[in-house]
C-alpha cells in the first residue's frame, strides 16, 4: 500500500496554455519527489476518446512521462471526468494506467477515501446526468466511433469551453466548489467507513477537515493554480507546482 499519494486534477491538455502544459509535463518527470502513488482525479485532457485504431494527436508526451512513471514502480490511478471520461484499454494495456470506476472507494495513504470527479451532482444537473449516462455507454461510445476523427476531436474541443474558462481567470467564490463542499459533508454521514472525501471539477483547491480525522479534498487545476495534494497517513497538504527543482 502507498503510504504518499500525489493527487491532480483538472488538467485540461489539449487547450490549457501551453506554459502550464509544459509545467505538468515538467511536475511529473518529478512526481517521485512527492510521493510513490499519482492519482489523477479526471480531466487530464480536455478532450480524449480511445478509437480503435487513432490515438489523439498532441498527447503523446505526457502518455510516455506516464508509462514511463509505471515503469518505475509509481502506480497510476486514472479517474475521468466529464472531458476524459472515454479511457479505456489503450490508457490500461499501453500506458499501464489503473482506471478507477466512479465513485471509487479505496485506501489511499491508509485512509478510507472516496473518490469521484465532482460533475453531475447538483440538482440543475438532471439533465446532464441522463446525457452522461448514455455518452458513457457502450452504445453512445460506438456511436461516436462512426464520427471521424478530423470531425469528432475538433468538434468536441471546441464545445468545451475550456480555453474561455482560462481567459476568464478564476472566481474566489463558486458555486460549484460549494455544491462539492457540501455533497462531502453528506458523503461523510452516510459512509461511517469512509474518511476522505477526494473530487476535483471545482478547479478551486482546498483541504478542510469536517470532523475530526475525516478530510474532504480538492486539488484544484492546472489552469489557474498548478496545484496538486499530496496525502500520507499524518498529514493531507496542498502544493503549487513552480518548476523543476522548486518545489
Amino acid at each position: 500500500m502507498s503510504e504518499r499519494t500525489v493527487v491532480v486534477s483538472d488538467i485540461h491538455l489539449g487547450a490549457v496554455a501551453a506554459e502550464n502544459a509544459r509545467a505538468f509535463l515538467a511536475f511529473l518527470e518529478e512526481a517521485r519527489r512527492w510521493g510513490d502513488e499519482l492519482l489523477i482525479n479526471g480531466d487530464l485532457f480536455d478532450f480524449w476518446f480511445e478509437y480503435r485504431q487513432v490515438i489523439p494527436r498532441g498527447q503523446l508526451d505526457v502518455l510516455a512521462r506516464l508509462r514511463r512513471l509505471v515503469e518505475g514502480g509509481m502506480p497510476v490511478l486514472f479517474m475521468g471526468g466529464n472531458h476524459d471520461a472515454w479511457g479505456g484499454s489503450f490508457l490500461r494495456d499501453e500506458v499501464g494506467v489503473e482506471i478507477l470506476e466512479e465513485p471509487a472507494r479505496r485506501r489511499i495513504a491508509g485512509r478510507r477515501a472516496y473518490i469521484a470527479h465532482g460533475d453531475g451532482l447538483g440538482p440543475a444537473d438532471r439533465g446532464y446526468r441522463v446525457l452522461r449516462r448514455a455518452a458513457r455507454s457502450p452504445v453512445g461510445r460506438g456511436l461516436f466511433r462512426w464520427v471521424h476523427p478530423d470531425l469528432g476531436l475538433p468538434l468536441a474541443r471546441l464545445a468545451s469551453g475550456t480555453r474561455r474558462a482560462q481567459a476568464g481567470g478564476v472566481r474566489s467564490e463558486s458555486p460549484r466548489a460549494s455544491l462539492l463542499a457540501r455533497h462531502a459533508v453528506e458523503i461523510l454521514a452516510a459512509h461511517e467507513d469512509v474518511d476522505l472525501v477526494v473530487f476535483g471539477h471545482s478547479h478551486r483547491p482546498e483541504v478542510t477537515e469536517l470532523a475530526p480525522g475525516r478530510f474532504y479534498l480538492n486539488s484544484g487545476d492546472w489552469l489557474h493554480h498548478n496545484s496538486f495534494a499530496v496525502v500520507t497517513p499524518d498529514e493531507i497538504r496542498l502544493e503549487s507546482y513552480r518548476g523543476p527543482g522548486e518545489g
